[in-house]
């Protein structure tokens, strides 16, 4: 009888650091695009090394969306990207232009949350390698999937944080 369900690595399971991968990150010496998410918000930050322990440099949550004039849920699609754009615009008035990503033990699945958050900072200039097919799709992060309503305030805010 075959296993239908692979156990994950016990660091994992535990929700632990996975200290081959962050290595790696580290070896780099570039910034890291930190992409963490809830139920309720998303959060982005651009994190540097060092000796002492990470720094972050710049961090934006979805929560100042709501101050922007969002009406809508901060932990969608359409937030995300928008708070995507924030972050690149930050990192761009910091003089940062590249980073790598930096997921942590969240799940990468095609389409989801952070990667809308990793377009719209890609939209803002920051450099990250990626794969495109990851990406959603414009329609999705526009939220056309979801209402109306919600097109013409993306529409609107996308403007006013190009500002």
């Amino acid at each position: 009888m075959k296993k239908k369900y692979k156990l994950p690595h016990k660091r994992r399971k535990i929700k632990k650091t996975d200290y081959k991968l962050r290595l790696s990150l580290l070896k780099s010496r570039k910034y890291r695009l930190v992409i963490r998410k809830s139920n309720s918000y998303i959060n982005g930050q651009i994190v540097k090394y060092e000796k002492e322990g990470d720094k972050t440099i710049i961090s934006v949550n979805s929560k100042v969306l709501k101050k922007m004039g969002w009406k809508n849920s901060c932990g969608n699609l359409p937030a995300a990207y928008l708070t995507g754009l924030m972050l690149g615009k930050k990192a761009r008035e910091n003089k940062i232009e590249e980073a790598v990503l930096d997921l942590g033990l969240q799940t990468s699945t095609k389409g989801n949350r952070v990667y809308a958050l990793l377009k719209g900072a890609l939209d803002s200039d920051l450099k990250v390698n990626y794969s495109k097919d990851i990406l959603p799709s414009d329609e999705r992060i526009k939220g056309k999937h979801i209402s109306e309503n919600i097109v013409n305030d993306f529409e609107s805010l996308k403007n006013k944080i190009e500002k």
